[in-house]
Formats: C-alpha cells, structure tokens, sequence
C-alpha cells in the first residue's frame, strides 16, 4: 500500500480548469492517468478527471534546481506510471508554446511542469481504455462499470443529469410544490404493468409489491390537503424492456389540486423549458397541441415525430375502385386503405423494398405493397399494374412525384396505423430524412378513456383506471357499451422528436364516477374494495378536483444527451435480459433465507427434448 501525506490529496484545480490566466502558477492535481508518452529525457502524461484532461510534463532539466537524486526519483516514477494510475502532481502552469496548442481540449493550451509525483494507486491493464468505448461491447461496459463511468460521455451524462433534477426541484419549489416521498413497499394493485412482489417475513404468505408509480399515495396526499405535490421518485415495471426502457426507472411525479389540464400543461411547460436551457436544447414558447384522433390520422401514433414529413394519406375511397384484391377486400370489410409517400424512395433496390413486407408482419400487417413513380408519370414494379386503373386519382391525392416510392397498408384502421407510422419513422432514420439537432414538442390531448381488448374480451384503461373522462361524453355514453371507445379522457401527453417524455390527466375525484368507471373496466364493487379500497375510501371524505403528470426522467436525459440507449444515462442500469453485470443480480439466495420466509423454489419443469435420434 502507498504511502504519503495528506497535503497529495489537496488539489487547487481539477484537470479541466487550468488556462493561460494561471500561467505560473503553482499548482497540484490528482486523476487518472489517460494515456503516458516517453520521448527520452521528456514524459507526457494526460491527467484526468471528471472535469477534464491536463497534460504534465515530467522534464528533467526543468527539475534540475531539486538534487539529481529526487529529479532522477520523479522521472523514474513517471516512466513507470501505466494508463488507469491513480496519482497526484505538483508543478507549474506554463503555455505549451507556438503550434503546440491542442484544440480538442479546453486545457490545451497550457501545461504543467511536475515538481512532485505521488503515485496513490495502481491499476492492472484495464479490459478497455475509457477513451475508446466505441469499440467495446455493452455488456462489457457494464460488467466493468467502475471503468465506463470514466469515459467523458457518461461523466457528462450523470453530471447534467443532477444539473436537470436540480433544476426540476428550484422551479417547482418557486411554483409552491412540496416535495413528499411515498412508500417502495406497498399493496400490489393493477396499473398495466407486472408488478414487483417483496415477500414478507412478518405478515406470512402475504407480499408487497414495488410502486409501478406513486399514483394512489399523490391522489390521497391531493385528499389531505397538500394542494401541490412532487417528487424525484423510483418507480419498477416488471415487464419486456427496450432501448429506451429499464426495469427500475425514475420520473418526475407531480400532483395539483383545484387545477385544469392546462394548468398542469403549464407548469410542466415551465419546468421542461428551464431543462432545456440548462441542457442548451430550444424549447418552443407556445408549445403546440394536438388531439389524439389528428396524432393518429397524420402520424399513425399517438406519439409522432413531426420533424419529418411523410404523413399518412388514407386512399380508402380511391382503393375501392381498383381490382386489387387486397385493397377492395379491406375497404369492403370496414377497415381502411392507407399509404406514405417516400420521397425519392424509386432508388431503393427491389431487395430492400421486397424485405418491407415481412418487416410489416412483425406489426400485424399481412405485408406491404409498394410501388414507385416513374419518369413517365407511370407506376412502375410492385403492385403498378393493379393501381394503374386509379393512377390519376392516387397521385393526385397522395402528391407523389417522379422518382417517390408509394407504400401501402390495407388492413383494420388500426394494423395501418401502427404498421405505416413505424414505417415512417424506420425509413426517416434510415434515409437521414431527420434534420440533426431540431426538437420538435407537442402535447397530445383527448384520448379515448378506454381500448377494446380483443384478447381478454374487455375494455381496458387507455392511460390508468383513475383518469377522468370527459365529463360532455360521460353523460351521453356511460349507459353504452357500444360507444365506450367514443368517450374521450382528460388525458395529456407530452411527446418530443416521437417519444414520450411524460403523461398525465385530470383524475376522478368522485367516489362515484369511480367505481362507474371500474364496472366499465370489468372491476366489480367487491374486487374493486380490495384492490383500491383505500382510495375509494378516500374519494369519500372530500377529494378535491385535482391532477398531475409524471416526466420520464431517463427519457428526458435521454433526449437532452441525444443518445439512443436509456441505459447510457443511469449510472448502473440492467440489460435488455433484466441482468446487472457488475453485480450478477438477480442471483440466487441461501436456504435459510427462503424458510425465513415461507418460501421454497420448486424447479420448473424440464424441458423436452426436440433433437432425439431414433
């Protein structure tokens, strides 16, 4: 173990902030050794930390007013130090000198002399250089995460990630919010996702479930009065994960009482707009809403990316005219036509454009059919020759022009929705159709209060069983079942560049309307009583009107960073497996553990096997 004295640890600077004003001054940094360069006589070594890199020079002849035996002793030392060395350096600032300026680093026009070098710790080889993470795969990353979180990216990444919670926190306490925090081990209750459970050792046979979100606790701290609520809080899903999803992950979570959906558009308005300043991202003043049904028409999502073009054109009335079996077929059975233009989208090679149908089947679409503009005003390939009879018409509606390629969709209103506002989307990245650095935010309104489920033979939440309905289509729908899908909710979203940022909605605050809503869900009063009973208890003694929304903070990052992995701003995230490298969680436990609990692992059944020989 090294040995030295307390004043090694003092630093005056960090690595990123000597310039030339400090020249000749005396200065000590501790860090990492980046990268070292022996020149014979004269070693370079990078020095880093969080905050940047400085170059220190280990130079004999600067040295020389120390004896030769302590200069001789330093210079050894740093010839000897290897990348990933933890160290301190004392010395002198000086300008590196005419041409020798390196531009890429906001220290690169100065160096430091060393007079002293204290070597605190040593490093075995690295698995890989923080500096070159291109290279090295993400399950690496995060085995050895200790290193990863050297690298630059991810330093930046979790630094304006505090400078964004910060910031969250100062508005909302200018705007009167409390911060509360809610409790992790809770009553398991169904919000949409798989829950969590915690076995208890003291209530036996009984579990606690992980808080999906705090959304019952801040609708009852709305019925005690607290009038404004927030927190920076954990929430955990158990269910598939993606690049921009984890198992555990935090939002925002704020709650109002007495308030409209605009005030709480508003106030999350203010919010988000003081994140982008401190992330140096636009956010408009006004910033634009639309509706549900307009998002789902134009877009096919109802979060759509609006920095593009290539909306969805519905050619229902026109296929019907065609002899296309696949499109008089879908019109005739009550679904619906649809197609994008691609423009330029002719130069995509048959290959590419025959691989669209089965990337299509992965959303419920039968296929795609294509076809492309040519110079002659003609259809040509594809499906041309079954178009030809409503060519006119189709180019008329759609705008298509020479040299666009046409791709179609003919199926449910919904299979062509979804599959052609994904096919935007996958085409726009890959024909870099998306203008680099723009943000585009919108608010998504009026959603339907709930969606068939044709699986399960009900209807389920859009959103969450405890958003408001529009109270206009309440009165005229509630008694329908056929026209439940036609009432709308007071729900709102707030969407940027096609991602989902944050939602919420004006929640109901009559006991009620409530449990009117749970019937409708397929909840009866009893299920009901047990699952939310104390919600539905709440709702009785005074609840006021009141709603909230809860902001993605990952996501936010995320987008702030204009990284595509949401595992890349969270310090120790979990694989797309739900594993954690670095720890190997999930893992096993002892037996001794599981009897405390009243639990024991039966083994699945094994499986059987498919490759027998005869």
């Amino acid at each position: 173990m090294e040995t030295y004295s307390d004043d090694v640890l003092k630093r005056t600077h960090t690595c990123g902030q000597l310039r030339l004003d400090h020249n000749g001054q005396s200065v000590r940094l501790c860090g990492w050794v980046r990268s070292y360069r022996d020149h014979g006589g004269v070693v370079f070594i990078d020095l880093r930390d969080r905050d940047g890199v400085t170059q220190v020079v280990f130079d004999l002849p600067d040295v020389s007013e120390k004896d030769d035996a302590d200069a001789q002793a330093i210079y050894k030392l740093a010839r000897a130090a290897r990348n990933e060395w933890v160290i301190s350096v004392a010395g002198q600032v000086r300008p590196r000198g005419e041409g020798k300026d390196n531009p890429k680093l906001a220290t690169g026009q100065i160096e430091v002399i060393c007079h002293a070098l204290t070597v605190l710790n040593r490093s075995d080889p690295v698995p890989f250089e923080p500096d070159e993470f291109g290279e090295t795969a993400e399950e690496t990353r995060l085995r050895f995460r200790y290193i990863d979180l050297r690298r630059p990216d991810m330093t930046k990444a979790l630094r304006l990630r505090h400078q964004i919670c910060r910031t969250m926190r100062r508005v909302l306490d200018e705007q009167g919010f409390v911060e509360v925090e809610t409790p992790f081990l809770t009553k398991s209750t169904p919000e949409g996702a798989r829950d969590f459970l915690v076995p208890s050792r003291l209530q036996q046979a009984a579990f606690y479930a992980l808080p999906q979100s705090p959304q019952l606790f801040k609708q009852i701290l709305m019925v005690g009065g607290l009038d404004r609520y927030y927190q920076i809080v954990r929430c955990f899903r158990d269910e598939d994960l993606r690049a921009d999803r984890q198992p555990e992950f935090t939002q925002l979570d704020l709650e109002m009482s007495f308030c409209t959906e605009k005030d709480v558009m508003d106030v999350t308005n203010r919010v988000l707009r003081d994140v982008c300043d401190v992330s140096d991202v636009p956010f408009p003043e006004d910033v634009p809403v639309m509706t549900y049904d307009e998002a789902m028409r134009r877009f096919g999502t109802d979060r759509p990316d609006v920095r593009f073009g290539m909306e969805l054109i519905d050619i229902t009335d026109i296929a019907k005219k065609s002899d296309f079996r696949v499109f008089t077929g879908a019109a005739e059975s009550g679904g619906a036509v649809q197609c994008i233009v691609v423009p330029g989208g002719a130069d995509m090679p048959r290959s590419a454009t025959d691989a669209l149908a089965d990337w299509a089947k992965g959303f419920g679409a039968g296929g795609m059919p294509v076809t492309k503009l040519g110079a002659n005003g003609e259809f040509e390939t594809g499906v041309a020759k079954f178009v030809a009879p409503i060519a006119a018409e189709l180019i008329k509606a759609t705008g298509a022009a020479e040299g666009d390629l046409l791709c179609f969709a003919a199926d449910k209103l919904k299979i062509t929705q979804r599959v052609l506002g994904e096919l935007r989307c996958k085409l726009a990245r890959e024909r870099k159709m998306i203008p680099p650095d723009k943000f585009e935010w919108l608010w998504v309104m009026d959603f339907p209060l709930v969606e068939y489920n044709e699986g399960e033979k009900r209807y389920d939440a859009l959103h969450h069983p405890f958003t408001s309905p529009n109270m206009d289509d309440w009165e005229k729908h509630q008694d329908q079942p056929e026209f439940f899908e036609k009432i709308r909710s007071r729900a709102y979203d707030i969407v940027c560049n096609g991602m989902e940022m944050g939602g919420g909605s004006i929640r109901i605050h009559s006991p009620q309307v409530q449990q009117k809503v749970f019937e409708m869900l397929g909840i009866d009063e009893a299920s009901a009583r047990v699952k939310f009973g104390f919600l539905l208890d709440a709702l009785r003694y005074g609840a006021p009107p009141h709603g909230g929304l809860a902001l993605g903070l990952d996501r936010v990052v995320m987008t702030m960073i204009g990284v595509q992995s949401i595992r890349d701003v969270i310090a120790f995230p979990k694989t797309q497996r739900g594993t954690c490298p670095l720890t190997d969680a999930p893992g096993e436990v002892d037996e001794k553990q599981l009897a405390e609990l009243d639990l024991k692992i039966i083994a699945p059944p094994a499986k059987e096997n498919t490759n027998k020989t005869n």
